[in-house]
């Protein structure tokens, strides 16, 4: 069937749209706190007690990005949909480190799944992207526009972070990995996407970011850059906690109340994988018990964009998720960017 054929309004506008199918890749390369401090002063001590982690995966080799990690997630997905890379026919893909600059790794992963003609939007919302495609992807199966959406997010962090002393604060933090959703028609009424809620405020845009290269500048990056260290990530740890820790549970209780649920109807809480402690604060702020909380951060670190699918990914695989359970999901990050979902799985 031609690809245009496959685009044509497919669902009713007031159809409820539902994940149908989750997976997650993270390379096989682990990367110990004790490995770390071999390269820059710190300990293993020192990161778990501020962050959490005891550990994150890096890529084996060169030449490995973003849309390679997303490759074998999407695949799971696929799988436990229940559907093949044909029945794709729209791909969101989250991403900070994309493959290259341009052209957006949305196309590189189409072309890796054999996916021509398909269309391809790549978004840039940092550690609250895989909510944004999912709002997207929503909003696309409801009104009929698409019938099976991709939603990915995929990060290889570690060849942009600086392991050293000046860089260790960010350096400790970060992990490679990928999860992915597919997106489409719940299978009844009574599942499916029941909330979701999006934020956003320039106000702390410089707060956590990339200084360089940038196109603001003639020439986007110098040689005085470089020495700088502003082609690595910036960020005011103590700003992003007090930002995270109040908005994370302000956008959770809202899409609560737009889904008319009380807390304690939520079974899980699946929030971005930035610090344990974030995490831990969040849920007590909500009043959620500690054993509804999804935290994995202490074997990946913060994959961004990848966080969020790959926590419910294994959830799912855990029995954590079964059908019917309510699952709560909430980011905070860059931009700053947050939001919240509530999903009857």
């Amino acid at each position: 069937m031609p690809f245009y054929a496959r685009t044509a309004r497919v669902t009713p506008a007031s159809m409820r749209s539902a994940i149908l199918g989750v997976g997650h890749y993270v390379p096989t390369k682990v990367v110990t706190n004790d490995d770390l401090a071999k390269l820059m002063p710190t300990s293993d001590e020192w990161i778990q007690q501020r962050t959490g982690i005891k550990e994150r995966r890096f890529i084996e080799h060169d030449g490995i990005g973003a849309s390679d990690l997303a490759l074998p997630a999407v695949k799971m997905a696929l799988e436990r949909a229940g559907r093949r890379p044909e029945d794709v026919d729209m791909i969101l893909f989250a991403t900070l480190s994309p493959d290259h600059n341009f052209p957006g790794s949305g196309c590189f992963l189409g072309d890796k799944l054999g996916l021509h003609g398909v269309p391809a939007l790549d978004i840039r919302n940092q550690c609250s992207g895989f909510l944004y495609g999912l709002s997207v992807a929503d909003a696309f199966v409801r009104a009929g526009t698409y019938k099976n959406v991709l939603v990915v997010g995929a990060e290889v962090h570690s060849t942009g972070i600086e392991l050293n002393e000046r860089g260790r604060d960010v350096a400790v933090l970060f992990g490679d990995g990928a999860g992915a959703a597919l997106v489409g028609a719940a299978p009844s009424d009574d599942r499916g996407l029941l909330s979701i809620r999006l934020h956003a405020d320039g106000a702390g845009a410089k707060e956590l970011w990339l200084p360089a290269p940038a196109s603001k500048h003639i020439p986007r990056l110098t040689h005085e850059m470089i020495e700088r260290g502003d082609h690595f990530p910036k960020m005011n740890g103590k700003q992003v906690f007090r930002w995270a820790t109040e908005k994370m549970p302000e956008v959770s209780r809202q899409v609560l109340a737009m889904a008319e649920l009380d807390i304690d109807k939520v079974d899980l809480f699946v929030p971005h994988q930035a610090n344990m402690r974030i995490n831990q604060y969040v849920a007590d702020k909500l009043g959620l018990a500690q054993d509804k909380v999804v935290h994995n951060i202490e074997r990946y670190g913060n994959t961004t964009a990848a966080t969020i699918p790959i926590g419910l990914s294994e959830s799912v695989a855990e029995g954590r998720i079964k059908e019917g359970s309510t699952v709560l999901l909430a980011a905070f990050g860059s931009g700053f960017t947050w939001g919240a979902a509530v999903l009857k799985w």
